[in-house]
């Protein structure tokens, strides 16, 4: 990938810079940006979880040159955004020291992948009785139950509402997927978890691996778009930690998605590759297993598209064919209904610009 299609946003631009390149602070480009390109940047990197890890070179940078006003820009949006986390955090971990008291051992995911940015709400798994987090939520936090779409009852999730909160915390049962299809992948995971320290809590995570594979459904098979935290993370993790390629494939494999991750693990080495200069050092496996890189995808309505026909369409045959020649027709059923999904979400979305109850 030498020109990327996705390279028209100047914000995107900026904030890919300010992440991937190896030494920020000789960005001579930034020194004149005006508040307004300042905005829509900042507002580019909330929707992108990258806040804190974009602002932070970019204050070295305006430091460096001298601009006092763009540093106390940087400064306050931080601060702004470290006050959320904190109060998230907090209430995180109350969360999960009271369900892991009443034995319901919650794992979070994809939430604390960004540190020390945050997503926009609190993931966690457990393989505890529904009734039973609905009465500690309900009990201990007072919290109410968001509306349910039909994609929450499939995927046999539930999101609290709890007051003083502003994220929603959205509690995954037993199963993970778009349709809740992947159960066996699911039960794997919490005996895989392992604790981490994440500012001064400290919480139960998903292994590296599953790390990947969880990242991998939500963005290949279910909203078809990347975010720039999803590659900062990804490149993160594959060059700080250990990753054990045979263990993620033979997971990914059983679950019928290695594809699909090896796919994603190209289009971030692209991506890297096109702001660094150097990619992710994959295995040969990936390489050879992966379906299409970063070239196919594109840059619009804010993120960064996956193309549904015929790439990612693939990618969905794949996986229901490989789980159908597995015998799990419980799994394969209610993926056959994700076409249907999404078709209602297309529809509702153009008719009453919301997909709300059905996604």
């Amino acid at each position: 990938m030498t020109v990327p299609p996705f390279g028209s946003s100047k914000p995107l631009t900026i904030l890919s810079r300010l992440l991937l390149r190896a030494e920020p602070t000789g960005d001579r480009e930034l020194h004149e940006i005006s508040r307004q390109e300042f905005e829509d940047t900042l507002a580019l990197a909330h929707s992108h979880h990258v806040v804190v890890r974009a602002l932070q070179p970019f204050r070295q940078i305006m430091c460096a040159a001298g601009n006092v006003e763009a540093v106390q820009w940087a400064v306050t949006a931080v601060e702004l955004e470290r006050v959320r986390i904190e109060n998230a955090l907090s209430f995180l971990q109350r969360i999960c020291a009271r369900l892991e008291a009443d034995g319901c051992a919650p794992t979070v995911i994809k939430s604390l992948d960004h540190w020390p940015d945050l997503g926009s709400d609190l993931d966690l798994y457990t393989n505890a009785a529904p009734a039973k987090i609905l009465s500690v939520m309900k009990k201990t936090f007072n919290a109410h139950l968001a509306e349910r779409s039909w994609g929450d009852r499939l995927a046999n999730k539930w999101n609290f509402i709890v007051p003083g909160l502003r994220e929603l915390v959205e509690v995954h049962v037993g199963r993970l997927g778009q349709t809740g299809e992947h159960v066996i992948l699911a039960n794997s995971l919490v005996a895989r978890a392992r604790s981490v320290k994440v500012g001064n809590y400290v919480f139960r995570v998903p292994a590296a691996e599953d790390r990947l594979i969880i990242c991998t459904l939500q963005r290949m098979y279910r909203h078809f778009y990347i975010r720039l935290c999803d590659i900062v993370d990804t490149t993160r993790l594959l060059e700080t930690e250990h990753i054990d390629y045979e263990s993620l494939r033979s997971s990914a494999r059983a679950a019928g998605i290695w594809e699909g991750v090896a796919t994603f693990l190209a289009i971030v080495s692209d991506y890297t590759r096109h702001y660094r200069g150097k990619g992710l050092d994959l295995p040969s496996s990936v390489k050879a297993a992966a379906r299409f890189d970063g070239d196919h995808i594109s840059f619009g309505e804010g993120f960064l598209r996956v193309p549904i026909l015929p790439d990612s369409a693939k990618l969905y045959a794949s996986e229901l064919t490989q789980l159908l020649l597995k015998g799990e027709l419980s799994s394969t059923a209610r993926l056959s209904l994700l076409p249907c999904l999404a078709t209602a979400a297309a529809i509702g979305q153009r008719i009453t610009g919301s997909d709300k109850g059905i996604w």
